[in-house]
């Protein structure tokens, strides 16, 4: 095994902080990871890791040398693409993690153009409204939806959702049809917790340059945007929800906008990856065309 893979293995235990679990992402049995990390420590002759049963955590040294492997990582992985001018000629796997609706409507449809457009590229898709840690896990990127909170990662901004207010037709039939936040008081609402924190978010509109908050009762709490959206079809209140994800349900009646002059404001998106000082081409090439997808998406609502 080479000195890069053996830096390579070494960097995905630390960022496990397990060997079991750097195994499984590097699909090598665990006994290989282990030899790796001894191969290095007798090289340098220095202790790498502090390891007990439940737990492995690096030295100061192998702090040092992880940070030196990382960059070491990247240098090569640009090296070996200065002289690919093809991107067919771009290879590897890639780890994306997506809001579920985004994954769905939107990323999964038009992925087959990235594929063909790259054939040694691989994608491994997750789809989730729970926030996954980038560098324990191992993914590549992940789209996130919403105010930013990890400092650790990279972040560019891929522009924002606009939000709407809905209500089932059901809905306005029984309960009247709100035409000013002053009227929520005589509304139910569907109440959205963060699947990260918990929170309940509070009905949001902007009036005047000011942003405003107020709960909304509801006996309805969910997690998850498909539940939300769903317990709204259903009659079970008002739901405030990024335009592309009720488009459909909009156009045929099923759902009906209220109160269009008071808006929350938009949600912005960025994509997120682990700090590196160089990106991997593949993932440039990603990026950009989750950009366009994006772009396209969202100017399709917007003509709608």
């Amino acid at each position: 095994m080479d000195r890069i893979e053996l830096c390579r293995i070494f960097v995905r235990v630390v960022d496990c902080a397990g060997f079991t679990r750097a195994a499984d992402q590097l699909n090598l049995p665990r006994s290989t990871v282990s030899e790796a990390v001894r191969t290095l420590e007798q090289r340098l002759g220095t202790r790498l890791l502090h390891r007990t049963t439940r737990q492995v955590t690096p030295t100061q040294d192998g702090l040092l040398f992880h940070a030196r492997c990382q960059q070491l990582i990247a240098d090569m992985d640009e090296a070996e693409q200065l002289f690919r001018q093809s991107p067919h000629a771009l290879s590897g796997r890639l780890r994306v993690d997506l809001p579920g609706r985004i994954g769905r409507l939107i990323v999964a449809p038009a992925l087959p153009r990235f594929l063909d457009a790259h054939p040694g590229i691989d994608i491994e898709l997750g789809m989730t409204d729970r926030a996954v840690d980038l560098v324990e896990d191992g993914v590549d990127c992940a789209l996130r939806v919403g105010p930013l909170q990890d400092s650790r990662l990279v972040a560019r901004g891929l522009g924002q959702l606009p939000l709407l207010n809905v209500a089932s037709a059901g809905y306005l039939a029984v309960h009247g049809t709100p035409t000013h936040p002053r009227d929520l008081a005589d509304h139910w609402g569907v109440r959205y917790a963060s699947p990260g924190n918990g929170r309940v978010e509070p009905w949001e509109w902007r009036e005047d340059g000011v942003l405003h908050e107020q709960p909304l009762r509801g006996r309805v709490t969910v997690n998850s945007a498909e539940a939300y959206i769903a317990c709204c079809i259903a009659g079970m209140g008002l739901i405030q929800i990024p335009a592309y994800d009720v488009r459909r349900e909009l156009a045929d009646g099923t759902l009906v906008e209220v109160m269009p002059g008071h808006r929350a404001d938009p949600m912005p998106m960025h994509l997120l990856y682990p700090h590196r000082r160089h990106p991997s081409q593949r993932l440039q090439a990603f990026v950009a065309w989750l950009q366009e997808v994006l772009d396209e998406a969202l100017r399709q609502r917007t003509r709608r």
